[in-house]
């Protein structure tokens, strides 16, 4: 059997008589074959091979309206942009109405530096198909690139509000972060609020609504916020540990508890054994804190300042100021952190409060070599 019968089994059975036996396909039904063929392996990611099926299919029906843009998509995905145009444009010579070829040259033109053409082209595929997600957020990146925010904003907007729901609040939060990279904060948080109200509700949307409530100092807002994206993020330990923050600041130690407990779950952190401890404090509840302080030293992972410098504190206010001290010493000596000035001071107030003024000499050797110029050290 020729090779090529191979690629269409279920067309060649609907072809074959009932009492004539199984009938060759005709060029058709193999050409038929191979644009299946060839889509199915791109869409597995295996762009040689479905070139290979689209250039078979070609020299069975080479005039194939679908050809150009078959191979224009491949090409695209391949980032051979030169060559998906060119099949991009065949395309559109075949069927100027299709709205996806004008999105697509209208993305690659972008890609190219070429946005005069792109934004011609990307207007082209709206005005065809006013719901085209994809040629909206381009949009929006053009005019990004041009400074135009407003513009690039309302694009991010109306691509969200005709994009799948899986998409939309990627590219809602693309307005936002064009919004909050121009300092208009009260906007993004507006923004953020539309979004939430209308349905979306993704981890990421509340998250970042969460910290643009926290900047307007909306905090029982916030921690609601957090709290639902915490909810809805069964791996990320640090919503449920901004919400212990949020409800510590509103005298909510209830609360903060169990936000904190919560995040415990999602993984055991120094951080937030640290928290704990200085909740218990707050609460008068010594021999508690002192619980938590033993569980951070045991959880602790050795590689983050912010986790170490406060447990570093945390050990100070158990009168263990040596044991800090060590902490301090380690950290501040290593190479990343040799120009971390707040870091350098802190450890070199610490060792002149102990008297250690090997240590004080050290360390503003350390911040003067830095290039860094103080009055006094510490």
């Amino acid at each position: 059997m020729h090779p090529r019968w191979r690629v269409l089994p279920l067309l060649v059975l609907l072809a074959v008589g009932c009492d004539d036996g199984p009938k060759p396909p005709t060029p058709e039904q193999q050409a038929e074959g191979y644009y299946i063929k060839g889509s199915a392996e791109y869409l597995q990611g295996q762009f040689e091979a479905a070139i290979t099926s689209f250039d078979t299919m070609k020299e069975l029906s080479p005039n194939d309206p679908r050809l150009p843009a078959a191979y224009g998509e491949v090409y695209l995905s391949m980032g051979r942009l030169n060559e998906a145009v060119t099949h991009f444009e065949q395309a559109l010579k075949l069927d100027p109405k299709r709205s996806t070829n004008w999105s697509r040259l209208g993305f690659i033109r972008s890609q190219l530096g070429k946005l005069d053409e792109a934004q011609s082209d990307l207007r082209k595929a709206i005005a065809l198909y006013p719901k085209d997600f994809n040629a909206l957020e381009q949009l929006g990146e053009i005019h990004l690139k041009r400074g135009e925010k407003d513009a690039a904003v309302k694009h991010f907007n109306l691509s969200a509000e005709a994009s799948p729901d899986a998409a939309r609040s990627i590219l809602a939060l693309r307005a936002v972060e064009v919004l909050t990279g121009d300092g208009r904060h009260a906007e993004a948080l507006q923004l953020l609020q539309d979004w939430a109200a209308k349905g979306v509700r993704a981890p990421s949307l509340l998250t970042a609504l969460g910290d643009e409530q926290v900047r307007a100092g909306q905090l029982a807002s916030a921690a609601e916020s957090y709290r639902e994206a915490a909810s809805g993020s069964p791996r990320d330990p640090t919503l449920w540990e901004l919400v212990g923050e949020i409800y510590t600041k509103l005298d909510k130690p209830g609360d903060a508890l169990a936000a904190y407990r919560e995040s415990l779950r999602v993984k055991d952190r120094a951080v937030v054994h640290v928290a704990l401890a200085r909740l218990h404090l707050q609460r008068d509840e010594r021999d508690a804190a002192s619980e938590e302080l033993g569980l951070a030293l045991e959880s602790v992972s050795g590689s983050d300042v912010r986790e170490l410098t406060e447990l570093a504190d945390l050990l100070s206010a158990f009168n263990r100021k040596k044991d800090a001290l060590r902490i301090l010493s380690s950290l501040s000596a290593e190479e990343d952190h040799a120009k971390d000035v707040d870091l350098q001071l802190r450890t070199a107030k610490l060792a002149q409060e102990l008297k250690d003024e090997a240590t004080v000499r050290t360390v503003c050797d350390r911040i003067a070599s830095g290039g860094t110029k103080l009055k006094k050290c510490p």
